[in-house]
């Protein structure tokens, strides 16, 4: 069923740890200034948005406590 399997080396692991090559990755293109300028931007769009959804939406998520009680309908007042 399944096929003999020969043994493996490890030393090959051992060497990779000391291996350095001599290719170097060729060099990052500098950003120009409005491509920098723009991704500020961005990330302050984002933050601001965070931020302004974050005010705007704690008031709805707080408890009042005047009206903790359950809430009845005029018709059930009335009978």
């Amino acid at each position: 069923m399944f096929g003999r399997r020969e043994p493996v080396p490890f030393a090959f692991v051992a060497e990779a740890d000391r291996f350095r090559s001599n290719i170097n990755p060729p060099p990052r293109e500098r950003l120009s200034v409005s491509q920098q300028a723009g991704r500020w931007l961005m990330g302050l769009t984002i933050v601001a948005g965070l931020v302004g959804s974050l005010v705007i939406g704690t008031p709805a998520l707080t408890v009042d406590r005047a009206d903790s009680h359950p809430q009845q309908s005029q018709a059930s007042q009335n009978r």
